[in-house]
């Protein structure tokens, strides 16, 4: 058979649901009506920590309208605790409190109005307890632990002789860096639907993954896997925030309690008190010769997991796991440590525990080159990791050429050949570059199915849920590339556990990388069976015959592919099914080794300061994208910007603020995310495609990257422009300005 082109792979296709979400007619779980809903309110904790001495309902039980009030008495014949790493958190709380709005009890009503009546009248008398705020009080073993310690789980690794290996070093440099808590802020808060019934329970949700939901449920309460359907209509952006469980075991509790289906849908000051991200410190100590030879690098790493554990365990790991950087050094310890504190949960948020760690890496990379006097470019080149090497030992070797990609953006930044030029007065212009990798956390377990049916049409059943990424156009580009029929011809059918084959999540940039090896390996299978029915049509050898837009072909001849399913079931009608699966095993052999694939992250800054007001205004922003190769070229395109977007929000303005335990800016008046003004004059993604991924044609997952670089380079700018290191995020004008004040004074 002839090499063939790509048809369809590699351009960037009409989204699938483009027209649906244009138009109005998309459904969200918050558009759905299931018959004789109830609306749930929730009465939530007015202090961070407390003892719960009493709970009375009674009141709100005897309102009018009222199906049923959910308090922890309620919670019997169940699993009382849920979570994706530790089983740590209640349906509802249970004794205790541990952060300001944690649930008390929950309300279902025949309408909204009636249940916030109702949360009203819900009594709840507390015995305060001394609040544990932020990393330092965490780690004072003096007060009231949060859980049973405040230390949710350690993490750590090591090899070479790292102490040695310092004392041998020419200069050793030593740096702290803070990294604020930051909210996903997407735009569909966390919104869910359950009917609780004798056979089955029935969700409809917002959630990243539906079959680890359905999987907690059923353990919550004792059912079999087929007696929970959880169907994920499209959700408005996750992020990592609708990862795992959130509100789902609280509402099935209480459509329990009602006897009809129950919906909840959190306002924007809940879903801020149901997960953010991280807040982090990290501390880097780093030997050098004065040649520039990276020879030890210590880590260690704190990192707020909040109330409860959530993905604590996870974010803990990977920051260990990436604060070192992708050089090669003989030398290397690392310890993580993640923390209870008294404020919201903590859980994923897109590339977990990655731009805390790169800010912290890159920050110090630059701070060490400058020492030396080196061009912070170069000594980065000078330490890299080189293809095939592994930047962490006993996982999968860097598959692709670092220094390659490193001057490839600094060749279309124009690293070498930059100037400041003319700025108004007090105003500093500099440029700063960053570099990271990043591990992903991707499970490698996928499965779907592929049907093609008697009219030359197919559709694709997988299990990841549609959060704007546009997973489904680029699974109907696979399938429509390995069956050699039209785009157009693919539909695709996603997210009801009762439909759709099993996935693990959708998250950790592995949808199009292992989801879509499962579509891939799916349709091949499909197209097998149609070459081998081609081949008995034609009497011929199967790879004889030659597939292309819906039809088969030998010397000459050719013949529907339709044609081929309708002669083999002898009627109308018939279809084929294609099975593909993902598993550690999988024939590819690719997916034997961890990490499943590593993410290559480079970011290029220019911006200038004013130095009277301390505003950074960042100017140029070059971001690195190595999909392996780019199934939809603009849709990664959007990823990778879209993430650098949402990094720009964590560098200069966005920070959960609390004050005693009382979260202070729970909405979009006090806690700013980036708009279109607060983007760079110019913003570049620059596409390498090394075909290097483990996914389909050598794809790899690229969500996460374009988020961990931006932070690091814009503080790298800065420096450069002023000579001042700013070590603590975000880099409000106040806090560039009182570091350039007391830079100021300093130099007196």
């Amino acid at each position: 058979m002839t090499t063939r082109e790509f048809k369809t792979v590699g351009t960037a296709v009409r989204r699938v649901d483009a027209d649906d979400k244009l138009s109005g007619r998309a459904q969200f779980t918050g558009d759905l009506q299931v018959p004789g809903m109830a609306f749930c309110k929730l009465v939530t904790s007015p202090l961070p920590h407390a003892r719960i001495t009493r709970v009375d309902a009674s009141r709100a039980r005897a309102l009018s309208g009222v199906y049923a009030v959910l308090t922890s008495a309620e919670l019997v014949n169940m699993e009382t605790h849920y979570g994706s790493d530790k089983k740590d958190r209640p349906v509802i709380a249970i004794d205790k409190v541990r952060f300001q709005g944690e649930p008390v009890a929950a309300v279902a009503a025949i309408d909204l109005a009636t249940a916030e009546a109702a949360v009203e009248l819900v009594d709840v008398e507390y015995e305060e307890l001394p609040t544990v705020t932020g990393i330092d009080e965490a780690l004072d073993p003096s007060g009231e632990p949060v859980h049973e310690s405040n230390v949710c789980h350690e993490y750590g690794y090591e090899w070479g002789d790292v102490d040695a290996a310092f004392r041998e070093c020419d200069r050793v440099f030593e740096d702290t860096f803070e990294f604020p808590m930051v909210y996903h802020y997407a735009m569909e808060p966390h919104t869910c639907i359950v009917s609780y019934e004798p056979d089955r329970i029935r969700l409809w949700t917002s959630a990243q993954h539906p079959f680890l939901v359905q999987a907690e449920i059923a353990r919550l309460f004792g059912r079999q896997l087929d007696q929970v359907q959880v169907v994920v209509p499209f959700v408005g952006g996750g992020y990592g925030s609708k990862s795992y469980t959130k509100i789902e075991p609280l509402v099935t509790a209480l459509s329990r309690e009602a006897g009809r289906p129950v919906r909840l849908a959190l306002s924007v000051d809940e879903a801020m008190r149901t997960v953010r991200r991280h807040a982090a410190r990290g501390t880097i100590r780093t030997g050098v010769m004065n040649d520039g030879t990276i020879v030890a690098r210590e880590c260690t790493g704190y990192v707020d997991t909040g109330g409860y554990t959530d993905n604590g365990v996870r974010v803990t790991e990977r920051f260990g796991d990436r604060m070192p950087g992708p050089y090669s050094m003989a030398n290397v310890r690392v310890k993580t440590r993640g923390l209870f504190t008294n404020s919201t949960p903590a859980g994923s948020y897109r590339s977990i525990g990655g731009p805390q760690a790169i800010w912290a890496c890159e920050s110090q990379i630059d701070v060490i080159a400058h020492a030396l006097g080196m061009d912070p470019f170069e000594f980065r080149v000078k330490n890299l990791v080189r293809e095939g090497e592994e930047v962490r030992r006993g996982r999968r070797p860097i598959e692709g050429d670092l220094e390659y990609a490193l001057r490839r953006v600094a060749d279309e930044f124009g690293w070498n050949s930059w100037r400041p030029g003319p700025t108004p007065p007090g105003v500093k212009r500099g440029i700063g570059f960053a570099c990271g990798v990043t591990n992903s956390g991707a499970s490698p377990t996928s499965t779907s199915l592929v049907r093609f049916h008697a009219d030359g049409s197919a559709t694709v059943y997988i299990g990841s849920a549609e959060m704007g990424q546009g997973s489904r156009s680029v699974m109907a580009q696979i399938a429509a590339e390995e069956l050699r029929i039209p785009y157009g011809k693919v539909r695709v059918v996603a997210s009801d556990t009762t439909a759709v084959p099993w996935d693990r999540s959708t998250g950790s940039s592995r949808s199009t990388t292992l989801m879509g090896l499962a579509v891939h390996d799916a349709a091949i299978d499909i197209r097998q069976q149609l070459l081998d029915l081609a081949a008995e049509h034609f009497e011929a050898f199967p790879e004889e015959i030659e597939a292309e837009d819906g039809r088969a072909s030998f010397k000459g001849e050719s013949v529907a592919f339709a044609a081929l399913v309708r002669n083999m079931f002898g009627g109308s009608g018939g279809e084929l099914m294609g099975r593909g699966y993902v598993t550690p095993k999988h024939a590819s052999g690719k997916l034997r080794q961890d990490t499943v694939f590593w993410e290559v992250s480079i970011g290029a800054a220019e911006g200038e300061v004013d130095t009277a007001t301390g505003e950074v205004r960042l100017l140029r922003y070059y971001s690195i994208s190595d999909p392996g190769k780019a199934i939809n070229p603009k849709q990664v395109e959007g990823q990778d910007e879209g993430a650098a977007m949402q990094a720009i929000g964590h560098t200069f303005f966005e920070e959960m603020l609390y004050e005693d335990g009382q979260l202070l800016n729970p909405n979009l008046v006090d806690y700013r995310v980036p708009v279109f003004t607060d983007l760079p004059h110019e913003f570049e993604t620059v596409l390498i495609e090394s075909g290097n991924g483990p996914g389909p044609y050598g794809a790899k997952g690229v969500g996460e990257g374009g988020i961990v670089c931006v932070a690091p380079s814009v503080a790298n700018a800065i420096f450069n422009a002023t000579g001042v290191r700013i070590s603590t995020l975000p880099l409000t004008p106040e806090r560039v300005w009182r570091a350039l004040h007391e830079a100021g004074q300093e130099a007196g």
